[in-house]
């Protein structure tokens, strides 16, 4: 085997051409070229776990535009004539070990459970809502892998103007970058 030192030193500067080649054979010396090994496959374990890192990283704009994103498919839900397909939509958004909670109607549930609440609600007509009606964010506040968000619901004017009704406040937390908390205090 020849050996490619300037190959390999341009990758590893910290081998020296001394310890990559026997010159008395123009091969590999056989101890460095295990060092390269190694160092190559720690330079990609290192490179895939910091890719992995940030796949499931969600930093506050990258929080607040899923927030968003449940608000809009949150209001599909509650219009007149949704459908389980709307209520999939909203419930694709969030983790798979999503927690919702509602401290004052002392609500707890996990993902299965909320899409049965939902599902119960549009059996029985509970979802009255036209386009009219929107969620809109009126002020966030972002913490480590949490956002508080105050909120409204309120109708959209013939004018073009929002209406919105009285505040709200909801808690969001997220894992491995998916909405994995939504904890309402109204």
């Amino acid at each position: 085997m020849a050996c490619y030192q300037a190959l390999v030193v341009s990758f590893l500067p910290a081998i020296s051409r001394h310890q990559l080649c026997d010159p008395t054979i123009g091969q590999l010396n056989y101890g460095a070229e295990m060092k390269i090994m190694y160092k190559l496959k720690l330079a990609l374990l290192v490179s895939m776990l910091a890719f992995s890192a940030l796949a499931t990283s969600c930093e506050s704009s990258c929080q607040l535009e899923q927030i968003r994103a449940y608000f809009a498919a949150l209001d599909k839900v509650s219009r007149q004539g949704s459908t389980p397909t709307d209520i999939d939509a909203l419930l694709a958004l969030t983790h798979d070990s999503v927690n919702y909670i509602h401290v004052e109607y002392d609500a707890n549930f996990d993902k299965t459970t909320w899409r049965q609440a939902f599902m119960r609600n549009v059996e029985r007509g509970a979802y009255q809502n036209t386009r009219a009606n929107e969620v809109r964010i009126l002020n966030s506040i972002a913490g480590k892998n949490h956002t508080a968000i105050e909120y409204s619901h309120g109708v959209i004017q013939a004018d073009g103007s929002w209406q919105a009704s009285h505040a709200l406040l909801v808690l969001f937390g997220f894992t491995e970058g998916k909405i994995s908390l939504v904890k309402e205090y109204w």
